[in-house]
């Protein structure tokens, strides 16, 4: 690891002149690699730390500052996209809609209580539920398939979910004002 500068003073004068002179332009370039101008900045910062690690390579004039600064910028760039792409996520970093970590319990109760309360209702009710919601076909669908006319489908299954609200015992969030298809 090579050290900075022997004197502090010059280690600072090398700090500020790459940063204004170099900071823009690699503040720039990072924000268009990352698409974020918070992790852009921490690019910066740690591009010009290693400037600063690295000064005599940079005082001794071999090859472009801008050239090599851009350079560096890239690679911790790619070196964080690298660790990100490798290291498991973190609870914090799911997505809400995900289904990892997202807590079923509430549709699984739900679940267990409606296949209960359909058991209670007749087979006529059950079964124009089953079609409606479970197949969902449209009620011309569930007609056709059935055997009967579109208006006894409407009919049974308003008839149906009466019936499957009063087994649950009147659970109204659970359905809601829901109507036939």
């Amino acid at each position: 690891m090579a050290a900075p500068p022997r004197r502090p003073d010059q280690a600072e004068a090398l700090l500020r002149l790459l940063y204004t002179e170099y900071g823009p332009s690699v503040l720039n370039y990072a924000t268009r690699l990352t698409g974020d101008r918070g992790a852009a900045e921490d690019v910066v910062q740690e591009t010009l730390f290693r400037a600063w690690k690295h000064a005599d390579r940079l005082i001794k004039g071999n090859g472009s500052v801008r050239g090599w600064l851009m350079t560096v910028a890239r690679n911790i760039v790619a070196d964080r996209a690298r660790a990100r792409a490798i290291r498991p996520v973190e609870v914090a970093e799911l997505d809400e809609r995900s289904s990892v970590g997202a807590d079923h319990s509430e549709s699984v109760a739900n679940t267990l209580l409606v296949s209960d309360a359909l058991d209670q209702v007749s087979a006529e009710h059950r079964e124009i539920l089953v079609e409606l919601y479970y197949q969902d076909r449209s009620v011309a669908e569930a007609a056709r398939e059935l055997g009967v006319p579109p208006g006894t489908v409407k009919s049974r299954s308003h008839y149906a979910l009466h019936a499957l609200r009063a087994a649950i015992g009147g659970r109204e969030g659970l359905f809601g004002a829901e109507t036939a298809r």
